[in-house]
C-alpha cells in the first residue's frame, strides 16, 4: 500500500476522531444548557459548573446574572409588601392611639362615640389581618384535565346575573378547538371571579373571554373589558399583596389570583390597559 494511501487513512482517522470529539462536546454542552434551564425553571440557582471551559464560564455567568436579578426582584417585592403592610397598620393604629389619648385627657369628649370609633378601627385592623392570613394559607391546586370551552361556559353561567345587573354583557370564544388544560377548576373560578368583578367595578359594559394556543403552544386565556383603564402609576403595584386603591378593598384579589396561576406553573399578566380596553392574560405554560 502506497505512502499516500496511508497518509489519507491517517488524515481520515484524525478527522473522524475530531468530529466524534466535537459531537461529544456538543452533546455535553446541550446537556449542561438543558440542566441550567431545568434548574432555573425550578427556581434553583445554587449550583456552579466546575470545569474551566468557555461554555461553563458563560453558563455560570448567566446563572449569576439571573440569580442576582431574582434576588433584586424578591427584595423589591418584599419591600413593597412591607411598605403596604406598614401603611395599612399605621393608618389604623395611629387614630386609635390619638383618640385613646384624647379621651383619657379631655372629659368633654363623648366617650361612647370615641369608643365606637376605636371599635370600628380595631375591626378594620382585624379584617386586614384576616386577609393576610387568608393570603398566606393558600393551598396547592388539585388538578384534573379540563375542557376550556366547558370551563368558560361555567364562568358565563355563574356571572350571567351579576353582569346583567350592571348593564353589561359577557362573551366567550375558544379559538383553538378541543383546548385542554390541567388545572384546579375551583381555583381558576376564583381567578375569573376576581377579574370579572374588577371589570364591573371599572364600569365595563363588555367583557370578552378569549382562549387559544399561542405560537409556543401555551394556552392563553384573555379577559378583556372596556372599563376604565388601570392608572399608569399603579400598574407596577396591582399584584403586590394588600395594595389597593379601593376604599373597601383588601388588596389580595389580584395578588392571590397571580399566586394561583403561579401554582399552576403559569402566570397572570396585565398586557394592555388604555382607553380602548384592559386585557389580563392567564398563561398556562
Amino acid at each position: 500500500m502506497s505512502t499516500w494511501i496511508w497518509i489519507l487513512i491517517i488524515l481520515a482517522g484524525c478527522l473522524l476522531s475530531t468530529l466524534i470529539a466535537a459531537w461529544r462536546m456538543a452533546k455535553r454542552d446541550r446537556e449542561k444548557v438543558s440542566f441550567l434551564m431545568d434548574a432555573l425553571e425550578d427556581g434553583e440557582t445554587n449550583f456552579r459548573f466546575r470545569e474551566n471551559s468557555a461554555i461553563n464560564r458563560e453558563l455560570n455567568r448567566l446563572r449569576g446574572i439571573l440569580d442576582r436579578k431574582n434576588t433584586r426582584n424578591e427584595a423589591l417585592s418584599w419591600n413593597k409588601l412591607f411598605r403596604v403592610i406598614t401603611h395599612e397598620i399605621m393608618n389604623t393604629v395611629t387614630p386609635i392611639a390619638a383618640l385613646s389619648d384624647a379621651l383619657a385627657k379631655d372629659d368633654r369628649l363623648d366617650v361612647k362615640a370615641g369608643l365606637a370609633t376605636i371599635s370600628d378601627s380595631s375591626n378594620e385592623l382585624i379584617r386586614f389581618v384576616e386577609s393576610y392570613r387568608s393570603f398566606a394559607k393558600s393551598v396547592p391546586p388539585v388538578c384534573k384535565t379540563l375542557m376550556v370551552s366547558e370551563l368558560l361556559e361555567k364562568v358565563t353561567r355563574l356571572h350571567h346575573s351579576s353582569v346583567q345587573e350592571h348593564g353589561a354583557e359577557l362573551n366567550m370564544e375558544v379559538r383553538t378547538p378541543d383546548l385542554l388544560i390541567y388545572a384546579d377548576e375551583g381555583q381558576l373560578l376564583h381567578v375569573f371571579n376576581n377579574l370579572i368583578k374588577n371589570a364591573l367595578e371599572a364600569n365595563a359594559t363588555t367583557i370578552d373571554i378569549v382562549a387559544e394556543l399561542d405560537s409556543e403552544d401555551h394556552t392563553i386565556i384573555r379577559i378583556c373589558n372596556n372599563g376604565k383603564p388601570v392608572p399608569m402609576h399603579v400598574r407596577e403595584e396591582i399584584f403586590v399583596p394588600f395594595y389597593t386603591t379601593k376604599p373597601s378593598g383588601n388588596g389580595i384579589g389580584l395578588s392571590l389570583s397571580r399566586r394561583i396561576m403561579n401554582a399552576h406553573n403559569g402566570d397572570l399578566k396585565l398586557v394592555q390597559s388604555d382607553d380602548r380596553q384592559t386585557v389580563f392574560a392567564m398563561v398556562f405554560a
